[in-house]
């Protein structure tokens, strides 16, 4: 990378005793902003640091000076010096004196969107998020020069404070080839974005800083008419811009959907959810977090789909070292609890490979049985190992060289689609018995359906669907944990254990309070060691409704029935033998 600065002009405009200590001092070429307020002592301000350049605090005198050398403040109370990319920034009292100056360096720095210049190349609209002193106007002002240099396009920058290409009638150098428009106020920042293109024929515009509905609107309405945008937002992450009323048209909108009765099923969630409005301004959008650490989301629509359906985006992490290597990871968040960062060796994942089980052959064959002590112990680990070789995939992989597999050869985890069971219980289930099964919303994706069976009979449509897609349906009596719990268990061709261990009975509770661990471990030790062994029925202690529902289910499981008698507060549980 390349760095030009002309440091020495804003050094300049500061008082002299403070020109000296900057002058000579060791950090010189870090600074990023110098602090000037009435009656407090001189601050300047590094990278990882502050400290104060005097004892002296700094006078009315010394700041009126400094704005005689800077000039006009604009509207939005910045200034610049001519032909740099310097910013000074004004606090005034409630009079409109000026008393105190913030002086930021603006640096031109050459390769800084290394990380990035693949998406560049696209033609897509791009987003810059992060916090303030991240680098964003850096990024985008090397963006607008590789645009229209390299890639020979008719850049426009649309440039509020003169912060992009400087202060004065001449652009700095750094932007290269590119134009730039001024705006005469920052209300009107909109208007100057239509006029840019409905003037000046351009294929690319570049906006700093859009904060406004109108502008937000001003982006869409350029964005419609096929011109790329470059821009930046405030803001540090997606999730930021779809909280925000003002922005949130920047990444499609959002707004409330009232489902039918069988979407809600089909979807697993309540009548009314929120959905995208309409497809998003940026196609592309960069979380910038650190200088050298950006996130990267190729699909902004897909982003903001997945965070309104409730589920975490895997995006790209795009680091570079010092040498100027990039490297490329992917967060991952498949399955709750269970996520990490995957590194790519290319510049994108490698394709998910296609299904060969079930849905290709409509078949179902019983796996080679698997004691159930090696699955408790084997489960995590192998599960994990699994699924780093999937987004690790390359064509010499071999299914065959995997320790198990699922019914007719397909690798594991298996993609259940439920229909009209609970998702928070199947989680549960999953969770806590580390099944290799992972939930999709997708029939398409999914390796079979779970589903309610009085729901079954009533949907021809989704047995047809099933059919013509060759995925089978396992239909459970209720969605209650054991019928669950039993039914995945039957999918993954697992013998149900003959005693519930301390793993299972937390599927059975609800806040795991002592009374409720106390009363599910009475009566597992009562099924366990009385009615199975003897045949003979028990009566359990008086217990509150809920916690006998946990018993009820408890018992459930076990294949075997019982019911509540007795009043309250002596109503209680009896188990009956089989």
């Amino acid at each position: 990378m390349t760095i030009k600065e002309d440091l020495q002009k804003l050094l300049d405009i500061l008082p002299q005793d403070l020109q000296k200590v900057l002058e000579s001092h060791p950090q010189r070429d870090n600074l990023v902003e110098v602090v000037l307020d009435l009656g407090r002592c001189p601050e300047a301000r590094f990278p990882n640091q502050a400290e104060y350049l005097s004892e002296t605090p700094v006078t009315q005198a010394q700041i009126d000076d400094c704005i005689q050398r800077v000039g006009i403040f604009s509207g939005d109370n910045r200034a610049g010096i001519e032909l740099t990319l310097h910013r000074i920034s004004a606090i005034r009292n409630r009079s409109g004196k000026i008393i105190g100056l913030t002086c930021r360096v603006g640096r031109a720095i050459f390769g800084t969107i290394g990380m990035i210049r693949d998406l560049v190349e696209t033609g897509k609209s791009i987003l810059m998020l992060g916090r303030p002193g991240v680098g964003k106007t850096t990024a985008l002002r090397e963006i607008a020069r590789v645009l229209a240099d390299d890639l020979r396009k008719r850049v426009v920058i649309i440039d509020t404070s003169n912060e992009i290409a400087g202060d004065g009638d001449v652009p700095h150098p750094a932007i290269g080839r590119a134009r730039r428009m001024q705006v005469a106020q920052p209300e009107l920042q909109h208007q100057v974005m239509i006029e840019a293109v409905e003037n000046h024929m351009p294929e690319v515009i570049v906006i700093d800083e859009i904060g406004t509905e109108l502008e937000a609107l001003a982006a869409r309405t350029i964005a419609e008419r096929g011109v790329q945008l470059v821009g930046t937002a405030h803001g540090n992450q997606i999730a930021n811009l779809i909280k925000n009323p003002t922005l949130s048209d920047l990444v499609g909108g959002i707004q409330a959907v009232t489902l039918g009765d069988d979407e809600a099923r089909r979807r697993g969630s309540q009548k009314t959810v929120l959905e995208r409005k309409a497809p998003p301004t940026f196609e592309i959008a960069v979380e910038m977090l650190e200088r050298q650490r950006w996130v990267i989301h190729e699909s902004v629509a897909d982003t903001v789909d997945t965070l309104l359906r409730g589920r975490q985006p895997s995006p790209q992490t795009r680091t570079v070292d010092d040498q100027g290597k990039v490297s490329i990871t992917r967060q991952l968040s498949l399955v709750k609890g269970l996520g990490g960062e995957f590194p790519s060796t290319e510049e994108s994942l490698p394709p998910v490979r296609p299904t060969n089980g079930w849905r290709s052959s409509g078949q179902m064959v019983a796996l080679p049985p698997l004691s159930l002590e090696r699955e408790r112990v084997s489960a995590p680990t192998e599960f994990d190992r699994l699924l780093d070789e999937s987004f690790n995939y390359s064509e010499s992989f071999d299914v065959k060289t995997s320790r198990y597999t699922g019914p007719n050869g397909e690798d594991l985890p298996l993609h259940i689609y439920p229909y009209g069971v609970s998702r928070h219980q199947l989680e549960q289930v999953i969770g806590v018995l580390n099944l290799p099964v992972i939930l999709t919303k997708d029939i398409d994706t999914s390796d079979a359906v779970l589903a309610l069976r009085s729901h079954v009979k009533n949907q021809a449509k989704l047995r047809q669907m099933a059919k013509a897609r060759h995925v089978p349906i396992h239909m459970i009596k209720a969605s209650t944990i054991p019928q669950i719990t039993r039914g995945l268990r039957r999918l993954l061709n697992m013998e149900d254990p003959e005693m519930t261990d301390e793993l299972e009975l937390q599927l059975f509770l609800h806040s795991g309070t002592d009374d409720e661990v106390d009363a599910l471990e009475e009566a597992r030790l009562a099924v366990e060691q009385i009615v199975i062994p003897k045949g003979q029925p028990v009566e359990l202690l008086p217990r509150s409704s809920k916690v006998r529902k946990m018993q009820h289910e408890l018992v459930e499981h076990y294949r075997l029935k019982s019911d509540s008698f007795g009043e309250e507060p002596n109503r209680r549980l009896r188990i009956y033998p089989a």
